[in-house]
């Protein structure tokens, strides 16, 4: 019999949360860097190299990977033969280690949890609380995994009811370009098969756990269906010419992890979610010793990579005009200076309300750009914290009313823009403009000024005024409404199918 007490459960849940805000698992980075060095579409190429350098800098510098350090999922296997020492329940344990995680001063983390969410969405100001999912088990210890999920992978997971016929591979093949690329890749797919709809989900979370190892996979060769399924998907995920940030590539998964249940005969629950370029996860076990610390890589494990942004437009965002952003052409990299605003759900919908009130707006839009990010609170001498971009789709609804009536000529965000922004965005001669997710810390330091304009209760959703230096982008959208993400694709699972590329 071991005696758990209640601090050690704490103290280890705060600091593997920490680690995990800064650290990469490393058999992730190790995936990444076979990601790009196999990668022949500069454009995708340049965007893991980013990613990559993020990471290096994260776990340098103790920052997190992305800006959204996401909702904390935490599997608890508790030994039949454990006692607590302790006054608090088990949740509750858990969930002070989130809080005292989330608001650590040497490296703040962003809080993104709302309670009633179908109402007022009231911030829970330290992210709390956890999900949180329970097995008993033979043995004498507590055995945690714990993850944040962000909501640009977690809001792509997809759930369905096949019949006991059909194909899964072809259900995963279809959907998988649905998805778009607000989940960031290449990442990784876990989907779970069988039981019922909500056990075919906790599968799919679960089974993202597990270690990166389609390599060792390939090398020893498939020794039951789900491990030829895996191989499978892979490769075919791969073809489908998706690419990093969706501009088209090589790599679109870096591993595919299934898990799978008995089911009733009727059934073929399907369950995927997706793992973005910001994979955050840790292993520890409790056995009455102490707590569980989490021990830090060597920096020799990250790939000594550069990014330049070679013939880039350098482009000064004061005294810009329609007739300057009608030259940029779709896939060009762009590096901006000068000063844009932010804004994102919360601030768009207040905006578009004020507007139909007919008030005035706290901000000119006029000629501007504005930045869809939520940042991190800047410590220490930073003048704010990680700000990578956030999913665009989100602002579609919004885009129309804001280039028509408000003034904006361009907008920045993270993957693809749907039809009916691109039409806005064709019809205003408008750009679109996409920074890279999963490097939210290397493009805060090419932010130089921050401070608040307008709706400072919003806290993360306030706008802001960023000043901006060298900040690296690609014309995503162009004044004609051609999308890199609808081109780049095409053009690249052509390009494999035809010229019979090597994805894996």
């Amino acid at each position: 019999m071991s005696v758990i007490r209640q601090e050690d459960l704490i103290a280890s849940i705060a600091d593997a949360l920490q680690y995990i805000s800064y650290y990469h698992p490393v058999d992730f980075i190790q995936a990444m860097n076979k990601a790009y060095e196999r990668e022949q579409n500069q454009a995708a190429k340049d965007a893991i190299a980013q990613i990559l350098i993020n990471s290096r800098m994260c776990a340098m510098g103790h920052r997190p990977i992305c800006q959204d350090t996401g909702i904390v999922t935490v599997f608890v296997k508790v030994g039949m033969d454990v006692r607590w020492d302790s006054k608090m329940s088990v949740d509750d344990m858990i969930n002070e280690g989130v809080r005292r995680a989330y608001l650590n001063p040497d490296n703040v983390l962003r809080a993104s949890i709302l309670a009633d969410p179908a109402g007022k969405r009231t911030n829970t100001k330290d992210n709390t609380p956890a999900v949180i999912h329970y097995s008993i088990v033979p043995g004498n210890t507590v055995e945690i995994d714990v993850a944040a999920k962000g909501g640009g992978s977690e809001n792509k997971s997809k759930m369905v009811m096949l019949n006991p016929s059909d194909s899964i591979v072809d259900w995963v093949l279809k959907t998988v370009p649905t998805m778009g690329a607000g989940w960031c890749p290449p990442g990784m797919l876990g989907i779970g098969i069988g039981g019922t709809a909500e056990k075919a989900a906790l599968l799919a979370k679960e089974v993202l756990m597990e270690p990166v190892d389609i390599y060792e996979l390939m090398e020893r060769g498939p020794s039951n269906r789900i491990e030829e399924l895996r191989l499978e998907l892979f490769e075919k995920v791969n073809q489908l010419g998706i690419g990093a940030q969706g501009l088209g590539g090589m790599s679109t998964v870096l591993d595919v992890k299934i898990k799978d249940y008995p089911t009733h005969a009727a059934s073929l629950p399907v369950a995927m979610i997706p793992n973005c370029a910001a994979t955050r996860h840790a292993h520890f076990v409790l056995d009455g010793s102490g707590p569980a610390l989490q021990t830090p890589p060597s920096i020799g494990q990250w790939p000594d990579i550069t990014w330049e942004a070679g013939n880039a437009r350098r482009v000064n965002l004061d005294g810009i005009t329609k007739a300057d952003i009608a030259q940029w052409k779709t896939g060009e990299t762009l590096l901006l200076s000068g000063k844009m605003l932010t804004g994102r759900d919360a601030a768009h919908k207040k905006m578009i309300e004020m507007l139909a009130a007919g008030e005035k707006l706290p901000v000119d839009l006029t000629n501007r750009f504005i930045y869809y990010v939520g940042p991190v609170d800047p410590v220490r001498d930073e003048v704010v914290g990680p700000a990578g971009p956030t999913t665009a789709t989100r602002m579609d609804k919004f885009t129309r009313t804001m280039l028509e009536k408000t003034g904006l000529i361009g907008m920045i965000g993270k993957s693809e823009r749907g039809p009916t922004a691109i039409e806005a965005i064709k019809d205003n001669k408008a750009v679109y403009l996409m920074a890279v997710g999963g490097a939210a810390y290397l493009v805060s330091k090419a932010i130089v000024g921050a401070k608040v304009l307008a709706f400072p209760e919003m806290g993360m959703e306030a706008i802001y005024e960023f000043e901006v230096n060298d900040m690296p982008v690609t014309v995503a959208v162009d004044v004609n409404g051609e999308s890199v993400h609808n081109t780049g694709p095409r053009i690249w699972e052509q390009k494999i199918r035809t010229e019979h590329l090597k994805v894996i």
